[in-house]
């Protein structure tokens, strides 16, 4: 059988899983009293529920599914990384920040509400990632490592550090180690919580396995931020399902900027090979991994 196909297959249904999990997860009109904001909730829906690639949920599966976690205990981890990357991209959005008109072929959640509700949406999925990683019948200790992992990696430390860094550097220069330690945090340090959240899911993982995946996920992750750099010039509005050209528009420092266009796609395969690497050295079957792995340089959005 063609791996193309099984990844295909697999991808689809997990993708599948995590939006009915996110839909039944997230508050709903019904459920709320009359003292909840109603525009607020569906404002929250809005901005999750609308598609995407779902790659850290993804991430989160293959991880948990090749250390044998049955995928009951690996839907809170996943959503709750979908959460908080749904409400990264939100603030993300915001004419403080970045200031994007589109959001996977839709208005941005401030353009379709407003600037406040859309804060609030970024706020409300914050605190609910935390409250969804914990409703699993995982050990205590499984839990709160899972959620010292996501608390890190999406703090100071990991994203909302490196999307600050991302702002102060607009309009500078940066050298490739700069570009790439901010993009380690902004962009790699979710994805590698969502890599340790599915190893953490299972009481197989020792220190071993634990620092080859990461190595692993650190791979990736940097590989996902190159080709997006790449695809902000290579591709179309349509295509990206937001505007191209927009860090180009914002004077932001990128891969392709500093290094070229075409030395910025071969970086994106030498993390991807060395990524691979990682993965030929655990005795258990990491094709999703594999798969995964190669999804985030080949992909056109």
């Amino acid at each position: 059988m063609n791996d193309i196909f099984i990844l295909s297959d697999w991808r689809q249904q997990r993708q599948l899983r995590i939006e009915q999990v996110l839909a039944v997860r997230l508050p709903t009109t019904k459920q709320m009293n009359q003292t909840t904001s109603i525009r607020l909730i569906e404002a929250m829906r809005y901005s999750i529920l609308n598609g995407g690639k779902r790659l850290r949920a993804l991430l989160v599966y293959a991880t948990g599914e090749a250390l044998g976690v049955a995928l009951e205990q690996l839907d809170s981890p996943a959503s709750a990384v979908e959460m908080i990357h749904a409400y990264s991209l939100v603030h993300d959005d915001m004419p403080m920040m970045d200031n994007d008109d589109l959001r996977r072929g839709l208005p941005t959640c401030h353009k379709k509400y407003d600037d406040a509700t859309a804060l609030l949406v970024g706020d409300a999925l914050q605190s609910l990632a935390f409250e969804t990683l914990c409703d699993n019948t995982l050990t205590p200790d499984q839990q709160c490592q899972m959620v010292k992992t996501l608390a890190l990696q999406s703090g100071v430390l990991g994203m909302a550090g490196g999307q600050a860094i991302d702002l102060e550097s607009v309009g500078k220069t940066l050298t490739l180690d700069t570009l790439q330690a901010m993009h380690e945090l902004k962009t790699g340090a979710l994805i590698r919580a969502s890599v340790r959240l599915g190893a953490l899911a299972s009481t197989k993982v020792d220190t071993e396995i634990l620092t080859k995946l990461d190595k692993y996920a650190q791979c990736i992750g940097l590989a996902f931020q190159v080709q997006d750099d790449v695809l902000d010039v290579t591709a179309d509005t349509d295509t990206l399902g937001k505007t191209q050209g927009a860090d180009l528009a914002l004077n932001k420092p990128t891969y392709p900027a500093l290094m070229g266009l075409a030395a910025a796609q071969q970086k994106a395969i030498d993390l991807r090979d060395d990524a691979l690497a990682q993965l030929d050295a655990l005795p258990f079957n990491t094709q999703a991994l594999a798969a995964l792995a190669s999804f985030v340089v080949q992909r056109s959005h």
